[in-house]
């Protein structure tokens, strides 16, 4: 089960309190104090881990608590700070306070370490209090509070193409066709209930990801059909694939509705480079792509996923452009690594 947002409630640990007590010991007269610190609360940490593909196990559970730290003890003993609670999740995770609705921080590599709840300080025992007028301080102080957060997970998804179309453009067949992947497929629309991910192996370990989003239909922006829940896992694709089925009735109003709903719900991501991939070309006999006004997009191709045509050129074009784009941002940041 793909599930992509939900509410957890964590509570960072409790740091434990400094104590009052005084050094007894014989042949030691007057000993003073020697109170010790309490220790440091647990944090509640969020880390990014690559095996994930899904936040389903906090479906189980919604609630982690990090330990307290221990209280301070004689002999200037400080108490055991608490172990911090771990919290895995995909990459590509944005955490928000629910209340507020304060944007934590984005989760994008794998290992990425993120505080999500800060553990409570611990406090000082009165050995800390000593001074050379007040030489038998009872002063202590408790420890701090940790953190509470009700939290809200959100995942979307990092590839580098998205494919997006209409329910039954032929998404899940690309898809299953060019990489290991194995997306359910029907003849009835809206067969992909989920987004799912594909890795693309081209020749010389090149490889790239692609993503097969729901389909998207007129009014997905406002919320019909699937797309409006979907349609954030392609925010962060590098580059898009309109793909139009041959036997639609309009090719050129289905490109434009897809540009209009993407354009929609994000300019920034209408912006990102496309290409239009006409699918089914096996049900027409031709190879050539039929005429098309695309001017923005960086390419028109043409497919058959069922009788494996075209594909080729399509996969050479889209790594192509990749690699245009990776070198670019080597251009302006030098810690970006080409492939």
């Amino acid at each position: 089960m793909f599930i992509d947002r939900v509410v957890v409630n964590v509570k960072a640990g409790d740091g434990g309190s400094g104590i009052i007590s005084f050094r007894r010991e014989k042949f030691v007269p007057m000993g003073g104090p020697d109170g010790g610190d309490g220790g440091r609360g647990g944090d509640v940490i969020v880390v990014g881990d690559s095996n994930l593909s899904t936040l389903l196990d906090y479906t189980y559970r919604d609630s982690w608590t990090a330990p307290p730290g221990d209280h301070g003890s004689g002999a200037n003993k400080s108490g055991r700070s608490g172990d911090d609670v771990v919290l895995p999740v995909p990459v590509g995770t944005i955490i928000r306070d629910l209340e507020s609705g304060e944007l934590i921080g984005e989760v994008l590599d794998d290992g990425a370490r993120m505080v999500v709840a800060k553990g409570g300080r611990g406090g000082k025992g009165n050995a800390h209090f000593a001074t050379a007028t007040h030489q038998s301080p009872r002063e202590y102080q408790p420890g701090e509070d940790g953190q509470t957060r009700t939290l809200e997970l959100e995942l979307k998804l990092i590839a580098d193409v998205g494919l997006v179309g209409q329910p039954n453009a032929g998404k899940s067949t690309l898809l299953s066709v060019i990489s290991a992947a194995r997306p359910k497929i029907g003849d009835y629309p809206f067969t992909t209930l989920s987004p799912n991910l594909g890795v693309v192996q081209l020749s010389d370990a090149r490889t790239f990801v692609v993503a097969d989003i729901p389909g998207i239909i007129e009014g997905a922006h406002e919320g019909r059909g699937l797309g409006l829940q979907f349609l954030r896992h392609i925010e962060r694709t590098r580059l898009l694939a309109f793909l139009v089925p041959i036997d639609a009735m309009d090719w050129q109003e289905e490109y434009d509705q897809l540009r209009r709903e993407v354009g929609a719900y994000s300019i920034e991501l209408a912006q990102k480079p496309h290409c239009v991939v006409f699918t089914k070309m096996d049900l027409l006999g031709d190879d050539a792509p039929p005429p098309i006004e695309a001017p923005d997009a960086f390419g028109v191709f043409a497919i058959s996923a069922a009788a494996r045509t075209g594909l080729d050129p399509l996969l050479a074009a889209w790594w192509s452009r990749l690699l245009e784009m990776k070198k670019a941002s080597v251009r302006t940041d030098p810690s970006v690594s080409l492939p």
